[in-house]
């Protein structure tokens, strides 16, 4: 059990460490001013876009972190408070590097590469974008299409996502406004989420923005800085950033929200990652994306997602846009291990704040010597205890069917079907 001189010490340390994050910004500096994108389509996207990157300075990061590492001993708590440390020092020396080939190595240690291996020792992000767009392809050269539904003006979504986080966060709700200048469709903090006034909007982008944006980005950053002795959940720093968006689109699945065009985009962006790291220029990445969407703005904003902060004329992009599908596949797998085991108790932890899966057994036996508290929000499916049981319990149960044989019975009936 904590003393409470230990208790103050950790809490101080982990303070300065939240402190050293607010001075991380990372998506808001390596963004792109409007110009960028009209100067490259006056050019008829024929010639790389110019873009230039304020010089960071991390001193005062570093000189927080410094007091932080002074107060830090040897327990488990302050060998992760450590880690923490590294982790932002790591996303300070990310902005440091904008514009040069640095910044992609060392955006390839905090989000990984498309070969990253998964915890099964084979599989990559890289392969999971290979099978998804393979089948996704499949798909859509058969007649069985989506029913498109109307488009829904920002005004309306602007309002329905308001109703939904104020429902959710009372007097904490986040604004919700339209914007005229945004690179995003949408963009959220826990203060404010903004919605591109003139993108086209169909009923699933909705309810893909509110599980994604509120219930899981906004929860977990509210929640985080409730922790008043743990204050470094409530950072948002690189390290995090897989876990997080790992929520997120397992949110969007488990709740019926996510769609094909979704699906395609979040493969599409690993696989631009890979051809820009081969050495595929910003252009040329461009024309991929392209071929895959009737949109020019649409491909010029996947294209910049995957350039911003690195290299244009290939070889160093940012490897950020990978955590999508690898952190969905490790979420779902953390969850399906806990209900499997009975661990009721970690499947709402992990929303106590911004962590990594890694984190979590840390975290709760913090929550056990009273640092860590109970998170206030939870989306409604994390809830639901007898809803995952039943979920996983199939997922864990058919994995043990021997899919070699069932395949060909299906494939068989499947054939005499044409």
């Amino acid at each position: 059990m904590l003393n409470s001189k230990d208790k103050s010490r950790l809490k101080k340390a982990s303070d300065l460490l939240y402190a050293a994050s607010s001075r991380l910004r990372i998506l808001r500096f390596i963004s792109w001013p409007g110009r960028v994108r009209y100067m490259f389509f006056r050019n008829k996207g024929e010639k790389l876009p110019e873009v230039e990157y304020e010089s960071y300075d991390p001193t005062a990061v570093i000189e927080h972190l410094s007091q932080a590492r002074r107060l830090l001993k040897d327990s488990a708590y302050d060998n992760w408070l450590r880690k923490k440390a590294k982790d932002i020092e790591r996303s300070a020396n990310l902005l440091a590097h904008c514009g040069t080939k640095d910044f992609f190595k060392i955006s390839a240690e905090i989000y990984g590469l498309p070969t990253s291996k998964l915890h099964d020792g084979s599989t990559t992000p890289l392969d999971l974008a290979v099978k998804f767009e393979a089948i996704i392809d499949s798909f859509q050269k058969n007649p069985v299409q989506n029913v498109r539904e109307k488009r829904i003006p920002a005004i309306e979504v602007c309002a329905r996502i308001k109703e939904s986080v104020e429902t959710t966060f009372g007097d904490m709700a986040p604004d919700v406004i339209v914007a005229d200048e945004l690179s995003a469709k949408a963009t959220a903090t826990s203060r404010k989420i903004k919605i591109r006034k003139k993108s086209r909007f169909y009923e699933k982008d909705v309810q893909q923005l509110i599980n994604h944006e509120a219930l899981v980005h906004v929860a977990t950053t509210l929640n985080g800085r409730a922790q008043s002795d743990m204050k470094i959940l409530g950072a948002n720093y690189g390290a995090v950033t897989k876990t997080q968006e790992g929520l997120a689109v397992f949110s969007e699945f488990i709740t019926g929200s996510i769609d094909i065009e979704r699906m395609r985009r979040l493969a599409d962006r690993v696989m631009a990652i890979r051809m820009a790291i081969d050495g595929a220029d910003f252009i040329e990445v461009y024309r991929f994306f392209m071929e895959k969407t009737d949109s020019k703005n649409q491909a010029f904003e996947n294209t910049r997602r995957v350039f911003r902060g690195g290299v244009l004329t290939g070889g160093a992009p940012f490897t950020k846009d990978i955590v999508y599908l690898d952190g969905l596949i490790r979420v779902h797998n953390f969850f399906r291990s806990a209900v499997s085991r009975s661990r009721g108790d970690v499947l709402r932890l992990v929303f106590a704040g911004k962590m990594e899966l890694d984190d979590i057994s840390i975290v709760l036996r913090m929550a056990r010597d009273g640092l860590v508290k109970t998170p206030e929000f939870i989306p409604p499916w994390a809830n639901d205890l007898n809803f995952l049981i039943c979920y996983f319990a199939f997922s864990v149960f058919i994995d043990d069917i021997d899919y070699k044989k069932v395949g060909e019975y299906y494939d068989e009936l499947l054939d005499n079907t044409n």
